[in-house]
């Protein structure tokens, strides 16, 4: 008996699909298999294994340093794990100790862009097989859980760039952690919104973006040219449960890594240090299905008496949204770059409120019937880690459910209306995070603790750095 079989377990499901994976295994029609986890900060860590050793895999997962999880998002570790302290309070981290991956067979994929390569998304589990609490798509299965039965939808408008990449800066003066940034070019000037020029202007790379995501199975909608020069929007159809998470640490690792491959540079991060670039954000839309049906629209003949046109429960729901806000948004907004989005008049929330089909509120309210009634969260930056974003925007909407919320009502002037503001910081939303006791509750106290002192270690790696706005503004005058 395995590894596996002894402390995991799989579904009918997931067994069957294992079972497909060792028969491609042995055709000769896989050559190598990637086996990733994503990390706390939603970054795809892993190790590739020979086709030979796929059975093995299957059968007892494969160790993983857990020092993985005790770094930031350049790499450095921030907890310390060679002393006689406890890192986070688990010994199974003491001396970066092995942690098992264990592949999901139900994730597997083909890479279309890299001949007879496989792909599986993994949970984590220490030896002793006991799950890692550390493990962000294990947080959203635990948040799903406390549903009560009830399905979570999500659908995802996510923007990015794609520049040309003129000098990757690999030189011996270009290294660090992090190394320095590529030098790229525009691919657009920009400024023309859903201009089928513009988009023809990137077709060419879009093209083989759009074949390659739809080959992998991945929800494709969409593909839009954005407002600011070389920005595009991604669309993906509406998932359940874990998948819409699943979905995007696939996209982001697609789009970046075929994108690499043909000369270009993606990134995902919200506001690009280049002159006239615009934020990026990530658009999460939301509803809760009772057998297939959705539950936040009001009954068939009933009215909202709220004025949300929404049921109790998506009211309630809408409620918890806005009240722990300040507090999820250091899960949807996790890097300190992000915060530089939340700018009044400019598309993109700067306060917590709702409004019903309007761009400028936090929670935009949509749909006229169960099957489309949503709610679209504005908050979130597209370096989110999905895991985290989710489960946080689903355990705001159950506290809200739980305590009855009222959400107020619609800001028909969403960058007048007095409402609380959104965090200007990181650390500002980190200390709100800390302050929510009942997110906390949800999401596991541990957890939150833990997250913190990841960004705070971020943030205090930043405080130390000399910016170019503190040459231009003191270098000459004093």
């Amino acid at each position: 008996m395995g590894f596996i079989e002894r402390h995991a377990g799989w579904t009918a499901g997931q067994s069957a699909a294992a079972e497909e994976i060792r028969d491609r295994a042995g055709s000769g029609g896989l050559k190598v298999v990637r086996l990733v986890f994503a990390d706390q900060h939603g970054l795809l860590r892993g190790k590739t294994v020979t086709a030979s050793e796929v059975a093995t895999v299957l059968r007892d997962g494969t160790g993983i340093a857990s020092s993985l999880l005790a770094k930031d998002t350049s790499g450095r570790t921030v907890f310390p794990l060679f002393t006689k302290e406890t890192p986070l309070g688990l010994p199974e981290l003491r001396g970066a100790a092995d942690m098992v991956m264990v592949p999901d067979p139900l994730t597997f994929r083909m890479l279309p862009w890299s001949p007879g390569t496989g792909w599986l998304l993994c949970d984590l589990r220490f030896t002793s097989g006991a799950p890692v609490p550390l493990c962000t798509r294990g947080l959203l299965r635990s948040v799903l859980d406390q549903t009560g039965g009830l399905t979570y939808r999500t659908g995802l408008e996510v923007e990015f760039h794609l520049f040309r990449l003129d000098d990757p800066r690999l030189g011996a003066a270009d290294l660090g952690q992090p190394g320095a940034a590529p030098e790229v070019g525009m691919l657009n000037h920009g400024y023309q919104y859903l201009s089928e020029l513009r988009y023809d202007e990137l077709d060419p790379v879009l093209d083989v973006l759009r074949a390659h995501i739809e080959e992998l199975g991945l929800p494709l909608r969409s593909l839009e040219v954005e407002f600011g020069p070389s920005q595009v929007e991604i669309t993906l159809r509406p998932a359940d449960g874990l998948d819409t998470a699943d979905a995007m640490v696939l996209l982001r690792s697609t789009v970046k890594q075929v994108a690499a491959r043909h000369g270009h540079h993606a990134t995902f991060m919200c506001r690009p240090h280049l002159p006239g670039v615009f934020s990026s954000g990530w658009h999460l839309h939301q509803s809760v299905l009772r057998d297939g049906v959705g539950v936040f629209a009001p009954e068939p003949g009933a009215a909202a008496a709220d004025g949300t046109g929404l049921s109790p429960y998506g009211s309630a729901f809408l409620g918890g949204l806005l009240r722990h806000a300040r507090a999820t948004s250091a899960f949807s907004t996790p890097t300190l770059n992000g915060f530089k989005r939340f700018r009044s008049l400019s598309l993109a929330p700067d306060r917590a409120v709702w409004g019903r089909d309007n761009r400028g509120a936090m929670v935009r309210v949509l749909g006229d019937d169960p099957s489309a009634t949503r709610l679209e969260n504005r908050i979130g930056e597209p370096a989110a880690n999905p895991y985290l974003y989710l489960a946080s925007q689903l355990a705001a909407g159950l506290d809200g459910v739980a305590g009855g919320l009222d959400p107020g009502p619609a800001a028909d002037e969403p960058y007048a209306t007095r409402a609380e503001p959104l965090p200007r910081s990181l650390g500002e939303a980190l200390d709100a995070l800390e302050a929510d006791q009942v997110l906390g509750d949800r999401l596991g106290k541990d957890f939150v603790a833990y997250y913190t002192s990841v960004k705070r270690a971020e943030i205090a790696r930043f405080a130390q750095e000399v910016t170019d706005w503190e040459q231009r503004e003191y270098f000459r005058v004093f």
